[in-house]
């Protein structure tokens, strides 16, 4: 009789799904860490405009995750359910990401239009390939365990693309655009949006979906909903997201603000050498120390959640990103070397808590098809993303809402009242989403005993379903 450990996936496979996030993440690590600088600061948004904008296409782009879930689902090719998405849009993927990143010579209410129809295309065309791709995990591999081991190959691969982001964005800007950043910033999506496009195609060519639906399962969609919302653990990860996403795009994006005008050109002395460095380079330095430990916390992961549980290290983990960004509303530009510490620890700490997140809803995506014998990966998967977009747009929407209470103008000195509200949008305020993140798991009750039995419970009913004749 076959177990679980059948379905053990070769490294190649592992890799050829992972690098599919490395693709997304060359795009959605620009949303994170550096969109609004470049609205605000180099595209010419103001950022009251920002934050409204952000709300408002965000919330759209939310919405489309569902609908996009239960699209996929229903879908049937010679390639699967999911698999064909990344085919069709990876071109259309890297086409919008480039026409974003492109300012038009046009006056301020044009250039407001132009962003709202760029952005809003490109996020319906990242919904239709991201989403299939993240229930392509839910398919991969019956094996709940092995799907923590994809989902460590996965997110190491999408921190690989962050660092290839955060080392080479700005350089390319600076070496395709000179003085002139606007052509810059154009040249340099041109480079990361090709190869997107180009792993993404990988992806496609390298994976195989190996889980169906129970034989015979109807599709209405308001069934499918109906399981959603009474699936109590999805829920509460769910939540729990919103809340994470709020934390991290809101401190990721105050990154550039922050250097730019509190840490500013900073004289380093390193190994009997003085440094000048610009805020650039300090930031970069920044983010690139902040991704290598995070590559370290998400290739731990799999033996720290064996110990702990995959919902206690998620919580453990959230709480001491959440504490250690606290901290850095005490430091002074001077303080380099305890930011960089606060900076390891909290990116380490993130590590974890992302890889968990998606391993913890492919394990709601189980629990749902052993509890209804009904199976709906896509809109599971789509739903959760539908909870990490809604936890994006209220971080990007709140940074541009508070930076403007703040009294923030782009590309000139600002008032002490405005550098408090860039110091507090770095430290305090994200803080108190990541600790409201892990206080809803608390009540997490899918624990990895219970993910065991449920596993080979359902290999059992699989196997059944097989052996029953057709009518």
């Amino acid at each position: 009789m076959e177990n679980s450990e059948s379905y053990r996936l070769p490294a190649w496979e592992k890799i050829g799904y992972a690098v599919g996030d490395m693709a997304s993440n060359l795009i959605f690590q620009i949303f994170i860490t550096y969109l609004a600088y470049f609205y605000t600061d180099v595209f010419g948004i103001s950022a009251a405009s920002l934050g409204t904008m952000l709300m408002i296409t965000r919330i759209w782009d939310a919405v489309n995750d569902p609908i996009m879930g239960a699209i996929a689902d229903r879908t049937h090719s010679r390639w699967g359910k999911f698999r064909p998405y990344l085919l069709w849009f990876a071109v259309p993927f890297g086409f919008f990401a480039v026409l974003m990143f492109t300012t038009p010579n046009w006056g301020p209410t044009g250039k407001l239009v132009y962003a709202y129809v760029t952005y809003t295309v490109m996020t319906m065309i990242y919904t239709a390939i991201n989403v299939p791709y993240c229930a392509l995990m839910g398919v991969i591999t019956p094996n709940s365990m092995e799907r923590t081991v994809v989902s460590a190959y996965r997110f190491v691969a999408a921190f690989g693309g962050t660092f290839v982001v955060q080392y080479a964005l700005l350089n390319l800007v600076g070496y395709f655009g000179g003085d002139n950043e606007r052509l810059g910033w154009q040249r340099a999506l041109m480079v990361l949006g090709g190869l997107a496009v180009l792993l993404f195609l990988i992806t496609f060519a390298t994976t195989r979906e190996r889980v169906q639906p129970p034989k015979g399962q109807k599709n209405p969609i308001l069934q499918d909903i109906k399981d959603l919302f009474t699936n109590v653990p999805w829920l509460l990860i769910g939540g729990a997201t919103v809340f994470q996403l709020t934390y991290i795009v809101m401190r990721n994006s105050t990154i550039m603000y922050y250097f730019k005008y509190f840490i500013q050109e900073q004289e380093i002395v390193l190994f009997g050498h003085v440094w000048n460095l610009s805020f650039q380079k300090l930031s970069t330095y920044y983010l690139l120390s902040g991704t290598t430990a995070t590559i370290l916390g998400a290739v731990l992961t799999k033996r720290l959640s064996q110990y702990l549980g995959k919902s206690a290290c998620y919580l453990g983990f959230l709480v001491l990103a959440g504490l250690s960004t606290a901290g850095v509303y005490f430091l002074g530009p001077e303080d380099l070397k305890v930011l960089w510490l606060l900076q390891l620890v909290t990116s380490f700490s993130v590590g974890p808590v992302s890889v968990l997140q998606w391993a913890i809803y492919t394990d709601t995506a189980d629990y749902s098809e052993w509890r209804n014998e009904r199976r709906a990966t896509a809109l599971i998967m789509a739903a959760s993303l539908f909870a990490l977009k809604l936890g994006v747009a209220f971080g990007g929407a709140l940074l541009g809402w508070i930076l403007a209470g703040y009294g923030y103008q782009e590309n000139q000195e600002q008032t002490a009242s405005a550098l408090k509200g860039i110091r507090m949008c770095m430290s305090v305020y994200p803080a108190v989403f990541a600790l409201l993140g892990a206080a809803i798991m608390l009540f997490y009750p899918l624990n990895n005993l219970r993910m065991k039995q449920i596993e080979t419970d359902l290999i059992e009913r699989r196997k059944s379903y097989e052996s029953e004749p057709e009518n």
